[in-house]
């Protein structure tokens, strides 16, 4: 069993920075894909970034190509989200999510293990 917990959100103003973290508790973190989600307020949750298990490769969602980055640091279990040139339109609950598999999806559903989330809110 796999539990993630995602901390780093908060209050930023239009053009500024957040990283998030996500840490993973339990066994063979390095064997799983791992992603990041968003839902907006009134919205469905949607993609953002995910990264392969080995972290070699990455995707990202078109809205946030060029701002944010993924990364992970197996050795301590923890998956990060650095947000740049972040706008009104990026606030939104951001979930952490793994899959038991090492390959990356870019869909909801492909996903298994789910984070509380942590609240983004950009000002404009």
């Amino acid at each position: 069993q796999v539990q993630l917990q995602e901390s780093g959100g908060g209050l930023v103003q239009a053009g500024g920075s957040l990283r998030l973290s996500c840490f993973a508790s339990g066994r063979a973190f390095s064997s799983k894909a791992m992603g990041w989600f968003r839902q907006p307020p009134g919205k469905e949750r949607e993609f953002v970034a995910a990264i392969t298990a080995g972290g070699t490769i990455t995707y990202y969602a078109n809205s946030v190509k060029g701002r944010f980055t993924i990364s992970r640091d197996n050795g301590k279990k923890m998956v990060y989200l650095q947000m740049n040139s972040l706008m009104p339109e990026d606030t939104a609950v951001y979930y952490c999510a793994g899959r038991g598999i090492v390959s990356a999806s870019t869909w909801v559903n492909e996903y298994d293990y789910w984070g509380q989330g942590t609240q983004v809110t950009v000002s404009s």
